[in-house]
């Protein structure tokens, strides 16, 4: 019987590689964001740059004479832009492997069909327990912020007031990047295109969760209150004044300042709302121990082992990781790889 990906929860709806940790910048303490009842929605105009970019360099990672070349990424780019690759495409035509940042793998065997018979649950699992509004379950001072944000980015429909405040964050987040002039999905096809095009082995380290019995779990999951308040809090906190720290990272990357990206806050609203579900029992009776730490030795097992095997290698992470002091190339030069930026 085939393997059919369930959208059991947001883990399938978020960044592939959110598990893996991106940096968690200091936010403003609560008082300073819950101040005013209905704070005004910023516009601003910053600039964001289009055209051919050249992107940031790579790091090398060396044992001996055996190379992992690295790109640091960041998520959302600039909508206009067109990432001038040669230098990267000029590695991969050399690589024996691409290692993609980690990621989560929700299966359920059931079969295409089952997976359509199940595609109504999920969409209900996006909505709130008891037929709950978002009004009814967030404070109030957080349900005022929430209304000229929703206004300014998803128009006056109600259809979201009935979803859970992680789904309601998320569809707001996307809307308002979106407006910004950014977008996701920039990098990857131009990596998976190259990779075909010169027959490179594609290494994706994974926990693979096996859900046996999706049909419960969804049941189960509807009927789940989440701790997703912090989610939405921190999502509206990005959008009513952190667009455009967004931007200035979005072109930071784009034209390969890595000076101002190591300078400005690497905080992804994506990441709390996707430990909000990984949380919670649902996932936790079926996949016990730290996820995160997990996912982590998985990719440092995967560039450990090219390492060891290819004369050339070529691995993707988010930029935050490849920055950190306690990141996945921080975790390589303590074992004793020597790491070099570009």
């Amino acid at each position: 019987m085939r393997k059919c990906v369930v959208v059991l929860s947001l883990c399938l709806l978020l960044v592939p590689a959110a598990a893996a940790s991106a940096t968690d910048a200091p936010m403003p303490g609560p008082g300073a964001a819950d101040a005013a009842p209905e704070p005004p929605v910023r516009d601003l105009d910053a600039v964001v740059v289009s055209g051919v970019q050249p992107g940031p360099g790579l790091w090398k990672v060396s044992d001996g004479e055996r190379v992992l070349w690295v790109l640091g990424t960041v998520s959302p780019l600039p909508k206009g832009i067109e990432w001038e690759a040669r230098d990267v495409e000029a590695v991969l035509a050399q690589a024996d492997e691409l290692i993609w940042p980690p990621a989560l793998a929700f299966n359920a065997e059931v079969g295409f069909f089952g997976g359509l018979r199940l595609l109504p649950k999920v969409l209900k699992a996006r909505r709130n327990p008891d037929g709950a509004t978002l009004r009814e379950v967030l404070p109030p001072d957080l349900y005022a912020r929430w209304q000229p944000l929703k206004r300014k980015y998803l128009g006056r429909g109600d259809g979201v007031e009935e979803w859970r405040p992680l789904f309601a964050a998320m569809e707001l987040y996307q809307e308002a990047i979106e407006d910004a002039g950014l977008r996701h999905g920039v990098v990857t096809p131009v990596l998976e295109r190259a990779a075909k095009r010169y027959d490179v082995t594609q290494s994706r380290p994974q926990l693979k969760l096996v859900i046996a019995d999706p049909k419960a779990a969804l049941d189960e999951f509807r009927g789940t209150r989440l701790d997703d308040l912090e989610c939405f809090d921190r999502t509206l906190r990005r959008l009513e004044g952190d667009l455009d720290l967004m931007r200035q990272r979005a072109n930071a990357w784009a034209v390969g300042d890595v000076g101002t990206l190591r300078g400005l806050p690497d905080y992804d609203p994506r990441e709390t709302c996707l430990l909000a579900t990984l949380e919670t029992q649902v996932v936790k009776k079926r996949a016990p121990g730290d996820l995160k730490a997990q996912l982590r030795a998985q990719w440092l097992q995967a560039a450990e082992r090219a390492l060891a095997h290819n004369a050339v290698s070529f691995a993707v992470l988010p930029m935050g990781e490849v920055l950190r002091p306690d990141g996945y190339l921080a975790a390589l030069r303590a074992k004793g790889y020597a790491v070099e930026e570009p």
